[in-house]
């Protein structure tokens, strides 16, 4: 049995090549550190700011109705990967420690050059 092989024995040619745009790139990992910045160039051939290590989270409170820029302590947990948690990496959803309390991550970090989170222990 010949992979890739018609009955025939002749081959099966590969439709075409992938364009740039459809080729991944490297995975963006948000750290727990000095903030760090890095300009991307996207479609069209505008860029992008994106985040590569940060220690400043914008933290909404919902019984205040306030926002306030705070630091992170560390990473309690990751709902996708525990093993995320132990490295300090910032994730959508990851809960975080900080000096107004435990938080959750509400926007993608590596996507933007922000951390938004939402605070936990508060009655809404």
């Amino acid at each position: 049995m010949n992979q890739g092989r018609k009955i025939s024995g002749g081959k099966y040619h590969a439709n075409r090549k992938q364009k740039k745009f459809e080729i991944e790139g490297q995975p963006r990992i948000v750290k727990l550190g000095k903030e760090k910045k890095k300009k991307v160039r996207i479609l069209s051939g505008k860029y992008k700011t994106v985040l590569l290590s940060t220690d400043n989270v914008n933290v909404y409170s919902p019984s205040t109705k306030k926002t306030y820029k705070v630091k992170i302590k560390n990473v309690v947990e990751t709902p996708a990967n525990k093993f995320m948690a132990r490295q300090n990496v910032l994730m959508k959803s990851a809960i975080i420690d900080t000096e107004k309390g435990k938080a959750r991550i509400t926007n993608r970090p590596s996507q933007e050059a922000t951390v938004q989170a939402e605070l936990l222990n508060e009655a809404k």
